[in-house]
């Protein structure tokens, strides 16, 4: 499957809702939230598409790490129903934490539901590691919240890898 991804606007709060609302049913972020957040200097929300459907979201993401911050927060990640099981929220997570690389975070944190295996199953993928469990987190369900971090790995120079030019080849 194909997604594009790009910055959320406000123009995108309504998609992004329509999703949040249907995905957590029972402690689903408000309107005004999320507006604020998609809006803020501190954070970076980004949204998936289809490339021939722009207007149709299938999933969002958001980080939090305001300019000159060592720390960084995985705000929110969703998948509309229709879309999972694709990889799409893996694809979210790499542009997040490539987001957070930018911004020179060296870790990253996230809460994720403790009933939630499938989600704790990729971040764990990803290198996220459990560092504390948050009793009643999540109302009105009375579910705990498992804290996982990650340390971004720095990156690592590597050696592109393609053909030598010939005199014959070069463009002239």
């Amino acid at each position: 499957m194909t997604w594009q991804l790009r910055r959320a606007t406000l123009d995108d709060v309504a998609a992004i809702m329509a999703i949040e609302t249907s995905v957590f049913e029972t402690d689903a972020w408000s309107d005004e939230m999320m507006r604020a957040d998609v809006a803020s200097p501190h954070t970076y929300y980004v949204v998936a598409f289809h490339p021939e459907t722009p207007d149709a979201i299938d999933g969002y993401a958001g980080f939090l790490a305001p300019a000159g911050s060592r720390d960084g927060d995985v705000q929110t990640i969703a998948v509309a129903e229709h879309a999972r099981r694709r990889g799409l929220g893996r694809v979210l997570m790499g542009a997040l934490l490539g987001e957070a690389r930018r911004r020179r975070v060296s870790e990253v944190f996230l809460e994720v539901r403790e009933d939630n295996p499938v989600a704790q199953g990729l971040y764990d993928s990803l290198g996220f590691v459990p560092i504390a469990v948050r009793p009643h987190y999540y109302q009105p369900d009375d579910v705990a919240a498992v804290v996982m971090k990650l340390t971004v790995p720095a990156p690592q120079p590597g050696l592109a890898v393609g053909h030598e030019i010939t005199a014959t080849e070069a463009p002239a």
